[in-house]
């Protein structure tokens, strides 16, 4: 299971007749693994910095996981089947997170609006890390790949150097850029927005936007080499989830939560 071997190839290793095959995995898929609660609780502790994110596994289904990753050793912290990124399911997961003893300082996510509200509700004191590959795909996505306009060029110019800033002084300097595009570009785009339409100009008003409302949360990474610059750990890991998860696709919707546990107990990165 924990490989992805179809039926057929699991006879073949084990030499075990396709219903006995059929039995042993049903066993191990009707329970949960032996997670040791203490441990967990003693790790979760421990835990300052963390990667948040979630992902559709099948969107004709709406299947979803939610996962939580330490930001440096990239070990799940937490992971389940079925919970989406909305406000109940994610207000359970922090909820018991902290009730477990997760103290955060900081979590690095997409950009996702749930996620910023109930992180800061649960945790007050957290710095919340943009994702800056989620933000420079957004930006250069919404500025196009060969813009015409001036302020557009400019603009994604700054996106594409946004993902090489690692020190402060390269800090500075991307700060200085986008302060410098926004009062040349800014204020005629902000004053235009009203009169002037079309779906090239109002993408550039969303990458304008974005791109300034996101700076304070950019670069919390360049201070504190624990945080994570980027959610690129997680959805690796939802990667593999997926190749494996796609191998089983006569699996039935009953098992589909365990197997989900025991995917995760078993490969934690």
């Amino acid at each position: 299971m924990q490989e992805g071997y179809s039926a057929r190839e699991l006879c073949a290793m084990s030499g075990r007749s396709p219903s006995r095959i059929r039995q042993i995995i049903h066993y191990w898929l009707s329970q949960s693994p032996p997670r040791d609660e203490a441990q967990w609780r003693a790790l979760i502790r421990q835990c300052r910095h963390v990667i948040v994110d979630g992902t559709i596994l099948r969107r004709k289904s709406g299947e979803a996981v939610y996962a939580v990753m330490e930001s440096s050793s990239h070990k799940l912290l937490y992971g389940a089947y079925g919970i989406r990124e909305g406000a109940k399911d994610l207000q359970q997961v922090y909820g018991m997170l902290a009730k477990a003893g997760l103290d955060l300082q900081s979590a690095t996510i997409d950009g996702n609006p749930q996620q910023a509200k109930y992180l800061s509700l649960q945790w007050p004191q957290v710095r919340l890390q943009r994702c800056v590959v989620h933000v420079q795909r957004q930006g250069l996505r919404w500025c196009r790949r060969n813009p015409k306009r001036t302020d557009a060029k400019h603009l994604r110019r700054v996106f594409l150097d946004l993902t090489t800033v690692k020190t402060a002084v390269q800090r500075k300097y991307f700060i200085h850029q986008v302060n410098q595009w926004d009062q040349r570009f800014g204020q005629a785009i902000r004053q235009a927005r009203r009169i002037t339409g079309g779906w090239v100009f109002s993408d550039l008003v969303l990458a304008a936007r974005m791109i300034v409302r996101s700076l304070p949360d950019l670069f919390y990474f360049v201070d504190n080499a624990e945080i994570a610059s980027s959610t690129n750990p997680l959805e690796g890991y939802f990667s593999r989830v997926k190749e494996k998860y796609r191998r089983h696709r006569g699996l039935a919707r009953k098992y589909r939560e365990h197997y989900f546990q025991w995917f995760f107990f078993l490969q934690p990165r």
